[in-house]
């Protein structure tokens, strides 16, 4: 996305947004540019209806069921024949020669003292205006039946048209058509309906750091997330999505697939190549493509500033950030509503909850802010528990259940605020179980574990000192730690509050970690690897953030001194692998299997405490009692011990 262009002059890759605009104001143009309406109609068989959005009223052309019918196996009688029968005075019928399936047409018309043999769902023979059941007759020889109690006019038999009557419309313009949908318009004899036709959009990624999904990933490159999710959003949304892959910022390559997307579809979705940043050309290559053009870039939201809206030559055009949380929020808030209307779908509905943020949540002044949340279930209702994962995050969306909104004019959202949440499903599903503290891959096998007995568990790694203060809170169950106290040497049991209980865990070996083959820290003991960092004024450490508790093993080991990199603090043992795999860094503190994933040398520490901190009057709660069940599993212990961790149990 912010690669230099290689044919356009260096001036014009630094151009500004042309115009940051209100959300409200940026929808408004470009809704009145599109005048959205459906892309024209098709005929679709039965058969591949699903799914699809009906063009206009389907009336039926029979009565359901079309001829009277019988409801019970039975005989088809005269009402009038039983009126005085009785289990003292029972009335005998003579039975007609013909039984009456699914299927045969009767052709013996049923007389006064006689009665006609019948299956569910066979024609009423004339003559009869009711079915007894079998079951309240008695055989009277070979060639009749008694029976001992009156019957109504009509009783046991469907009439023709009591279902559906001929000239009944039985879908309406506008129904989404289900299961029940088709299961109707089969009775009437429907072969094949009119639907709107499902407008083609055109997706196209852009950047030279983009790889399609399944391919190699070659240094400062990434997968192209945003092309697969847009088009899922798209489908889910009633479009076909059609993919025109990963497009690199070369100018002609950019602007020969979106002049083809362009003359092929309905509407065409680009992400990235919307910021001021020097590889950004795709907005110069929109504007080409006809009026009226670019009617909005740069609106006031976040996530979502960069957001470009236009209409070309009748269709319209979007790029979104290239950020995936970005372009899912602006997708679905600034986009969907329009395709829908392309679609001939309705509006979709957002189903909304009320819920106390519990913790300050800051934001920009000017600009709209959707913040993503987790629900969790308390006492006194719900929480909305934000998630900063920031516009870069691939699974934000994935792990949230809404979103609260932060108006243009706010620049907090105070603790203890009672806000509206926009839920991204219909219905808030409280998971059965609440983890929130320090992530560890070990707690894998245990999670899929539980949702193999239908258990559903929260987990939201939030740090070891984060975790014991949503413990505190009230906020979760269990909260995964994993902190060395200075003073005693003790691991977790000192950070224990009033009604908290240790549940022991595994044991991870941290240890100094470098690229293998630096001769400042091979073949050395910990404290002679410190030693010859901070010897080295060149050398750049990676940190981990305040209260992580590799953070105290860290800090012990620098004995107060503050080196270069000292100020990196990532979330993440991988994080941490990464920076030094990578370059960014030449030494840090991780656990023994991250260095084994990245392939970087390890000069072992010691062994860190992975335990958890259990709210006790949590644990009867059938989440919490199945987790403490599965921790002493042998399945689990064995997992743990291929991951390279250690069972507390074994030590």
């Amino acid at each position: 996305m912010n690669s230099l262009p290689r044919d356009l002059p260096a001036g014009a890759a630094q151009e500004q947004f042309l115009h940051v605009l209100p959300r409200d104001e940026a929808l408004r143009r470009f809704e009145a540019a599109l005048q959205a309406r459906p892309v024209g109609t098709e005929r679709v068989a039965l058969s591949g209806a699903l799914g699809r959005v009906v063009a206009s009223d389907i009336p039926a052309a029979i009565d359901v069921p079309p001829f009277d019918r019988a409801l019970v196996d039975g005989f088809a009688v005269r009402s009038a024949d039983l009126a005085d029968a009785s289990a003292a005075l029972p009335v005998r019928l003579r039975l007609n020669p013909e039984t009456i399936a699914c299927g045969v047409v009767p052709a013996v018309a049923v007389e006064p003292g006689t009665a006609t043999p019948i299956a569910t769902g066979g024609p009423v023979p004339r003559g009869a205006d009711a079915v007894i059941m079998v079951e309240t007759t008695e055989p009277a020889g070979p060639d009749g039946i008694e029976v001992r109690r009156p019957i109504s006019p009509g009783a046991f038999l469907s009439f023709a048209g009591s279902d559906i009557t001929a000239g009944e419309t039985l879908v309406r313009r506008g129904t989404i058509v289900g299961s029940r949908e088709i299961g109707v318009l089969a009775a009437c004899g429907v072969a094949e309906i009119e639907v709107w036709r499902r407008p083609r959009v055109g997706i196209l990624s852009t950047g030279d750091e983009l790889v399609a999904p399944g391919e190699p990933l070659g240094p400062a490159s990434i997968y192209d997330s945003n092309g697969p999710v847009v088009a899922a959003a798209v489908a889910e949304n009633g479009g076909e999505p059609v993919s025109y892959g990963a497009v690199p910022d070369d100018p002609d390559r950019l602007r020969g697939a979106i002049r083809r997307a362009h003359a092929e579809c309905d509407m065409i979705v680009l992400s990235g190549g919307t910021s001021k940043g020097a590889g950004d050309l795709t907005y110069r290559l929109v504007a080409e493509l006809g009026p009226p053009g670019i009617v909005a870039h740069g609106v006031a939201l976040k996530p979502g500033k960069p957001l470009l809206l236009a209409v070309c030559a009748g269709k319209p055009v979007v790029i979104l950030p290239g950020f995936p949380t970005s372009a899912m929020f602006t997708f679905h808030d600034m986009v969907a509503p329009s395709l829908r209307r392309l679609a001939g779908l309705p509006p979709r509905s957002a189903a909304k909850v009320q819920a106390t943020i519990p913790m300050r949540v800051p934001s920009e002044l000017g600009r709209t802010e959707f913040v993503m949340v987790s629900l969790l279930g308390l006492e006194d209702g719900l929480a909305a528990y934000p998630l900063g994962k920031g516009s870069g995050s691939v699974t934000a969306f994935s792990q949230a259940d809404g979103f609260i909104t932060v108006e243009a004019l706010a620049d907090a959202v105070a603790a203890g605020t009672r806000s509206e949440v926009t839920l991204f499903t219909p219905h808030v599903t409280e998971p059965d179980l609440v983890i929130m503290g320090s992530h560890c891959l070990g707690l894998e096998p245990i999670i899929s574990r539980l949702a193999e007995d239908g258990i559903r568990a929260r987990l939201m790694a939030v740090g070891s000192q984060g975790g014991l203060a949503a413990a505190r809170r009230g906020e979760c169950d269990i909260a995964p730690i994993h902190l060395l106290d200075p003073a005693t040497g003790i691991y977790n049991r000192p950070y224990l509050a009033p009604g908290m209980e240790l549940v022991e865990g595994w044991r991870r070996m941290q240890g100094f970690v470098y690229r293998r083959g630096d001769p400042r820290f091979e073949g050395r003991s910990p404290a002679e690897a410190v030693a010859s960092a901070l010897a080295d004024p060149d050398c750049h450490m990676v940190n981990r953030n305040a209260g992580a508790g590799t953070r105290i093993v860290i800090d012990g080991l620098l004995g107060g001194a503050r080196p270069e990199g000292y100020s990196n603090q990532p979330r993440s043992h991988n994080a941490v692998a990464a920076a030094i795999a990578r370059g960014r860094a030449d030494w840090g503190v991780a656990i023994g299997p991250v260095a084994e994933l990245y392939g970087l040398g390890f000069i072992p520490i010691a062994e860190e405490h992975f335990d958890f901190a259990l709210v006790s009057s949590r644990r009867g709660r059938r989440g919490v009692a199945a987790f403490l069940a599965a921790l002493e599993e042998p399945a689990t212990l064995a997992s743990l011990r291929k991951l390279g961790f250690r069972p507390a149990a074994e030590s």
